[in-house]
Formats: structure tokens, sequence, C-alpha cells
């Protein structure tokens, strides 16, 4: 998405309600706003007064006070959901070649037979972790033989909801290949796809923020976690947050991986970097490493 800066007659909101909302938005997701999303922000926070019925200074009231729904509808309306099935592909290569048989020999060597467990975050409309799904069915041998759970989750509920929903159109499947649309999709009118229901109910979808700490407790033992292309919203406070929070969801030696156009060595020395096949992964150190 480009945005462009609004001239002064774009504005919506006065300079002092964008601010009050920028700050809650912050604290409330992590996320900051800068000028050069005004005319973004000033849209979604007009959409969400008017279907609220009142005026500005009403609506901000209830929300700061802590109104469920009022919050949750901003939310959904300022976060930004672009994503396609098999986005930067050559990392669910690295997946199935190499960061899943690590895994699973890790865990024959020690007896563990605790599934393995796989995190998409943010998952947006699905389309991350059905990706992982698939491939992991396609391509991974050790599937047949190895306990995997996948969870996936978003700040966004109305996302999930059509997450769970699976259904696509073109924008989604580009990258889908034909034989793949023909062994796990139905065909449905004006171009639309549904992945079928073994895959759909073999992801547990749930709702978090990877910058509430509080929230992220309930996020533990991950061998893998996918957060790819939402740090580079977060300022370097938040960001650090955000990296403590998936550094506890994930098990001793388990493997981070970011979009491409970030690096965790800029955020936090927490992460070991590790070179797989032709990209850089993280990795939460194994216990008693060296550091």
């Amino acid at each position: 998405m480009t945005l462009t800066s609004p001239t002064t007659a774009e504005k919506i909101l006065t300079d002092a309600q964008f601010l009050r909302v920028r700050e809650w938005v912050y604290r409330r997701t992590g996320i900051q706003f800068g000028d050069n999303k005004r005319y973004f922000v000033d849209k979604r926070v007009h959409a969400c007064v008017q279907h609220h019925g009142g005026d500005f200074n009403s609506w901000f009231l209830q929300l700061r006070a802590g109104g469920g729904q009022l919050a949750e509808q901003l939310v959904n309306e300022l976060t930004v959901n672009e994503t396609y099935f098999m986005r930067e592909d050559h990392q669910f290569d690295s997946l199935v070649r190499t960061v899943m048989p690590r895994i699973a020999a890790a865990r024959r060597a020690a007896r563990d037979d605790s599934p393995v467990r796989l995190l998409s975050l943010p998952c947006s409309t699905g389309e991350e972790p059905y990706s992982i799904a698939l491939r992991l069915l396609e391509d991974w041998p050790g599937i047949a033989t190895t306990d995997v759970e996948i969870v996936a989750a978003d700040i966004d509920t109305r996302v999930l909801h059509q997450a769970q929903a699976g259904e696509y159109g073109p924008r989604s499947m580009h990258r889908v290949p034909p034989a793949l649309r023909a062994k796990y999709f139905e065909k449905l009118p004006a171009d639309r796809w549904r992945l079928s229901g073994d895959v759909r109910e073999a992801i547990e979808f749930t709702t978090t923020n990877v910058c509430d700490t509080d929230l992220m407790r309930s996020f533990r033992a991950f061998d893998v976690v996918f957060c790819r292309n939402v740090l580079i919203y977060f300022d370097e406070l938040s960001a650090r947050r955000a990296a403590e929070n998936l550094f506890g969801a994930m098990r001793p030696g388990g493997y981070l991986f970011l979009g491409h156009s970030e690096s965790m060595s800029r955020i936090s020395p927490i992460f070991e970097p590790v070179r797989i096949d032709d990209g850089i992964v993280y990795q939460r150190p194994a216990i008693g490493a060296a550091r």
C-alpha cells in the first residue's frame, strides 16, 4: 500500500484528535503511525466515529474508558493485512528441507514424542499458516510420522473469521500451483476457492497482540515461529518488547522467521542469527549453549 501525505484540505481529524488516537493506538498495539499515515488514520477513525453515531469526543471517551467493541473495531480498521499464499516461499523451502528435519532429529535423539509446534503471527486472513500446512503435507516426508500442531494468531478479529472460513480470491491464490488447487481447494463461483476442511481444521486460530506481554504469556513451547513483516511497523521500544515476547513463546533451540526486510540483529541480541539454505533465521539459544 502506498500512502501519500495529505494536504490540509484532506484532514478529517484535527491535529489534536489525530495525536490522541495515535497515542492510544501505540499504547494498545505498539504500532506507531507517522504523519505520512495521517490520511489513512483519519479516514478509518472517521468511519468508526460515524458507526458509533456520536461525535469524536464522545467516541474517544468511551474508547479510552475501555470500550471493548470500539477498541476492537478501531484496531481492525487500522491493521494492514497484505498477504497471499506461498509468500516469500524460499522460507517455506528452508522450513521443509532443513528446519523440520533438524527438529525431528533432535526429538528422536531426546526420545521426546511431544508435538512439533509452529506459530504464525500475525496470520492475517490465513494464507501464511495454510501455506505452512500445505508445504508440510506436500514436501516434508516426516509429516507421516511426526505430530505437528499449527497455531495462527492475529490482533484483528475480522481477519481471523475470514481465515477460518478459508475462502480466497485471485489475489491470494495467484502463486498456488494448479496441482495444489486441484488437490486441496474447491472451486467456487466468482473465481473464488475454498480450502479443504481437513486443512482448515488442522489450524488453531486465536487472538493476540505480539506487543502485549500478558496476552503472549499463553503462547509457549513453539519450535518454529513465523512473524513476518510486522516488526517494521514498530518503533524501537515496541519491537524490543515484541522480540522478548516471541523469545518467551519459543522452546530453547526454536527457529524464528522474519520478513525479508526485517533484522532481529538491529532489535535485540537475545536471538542468534543462523544461516539456513539461502537465508537467515533467528534461533533461541538452546539451554546451556554458549553465548
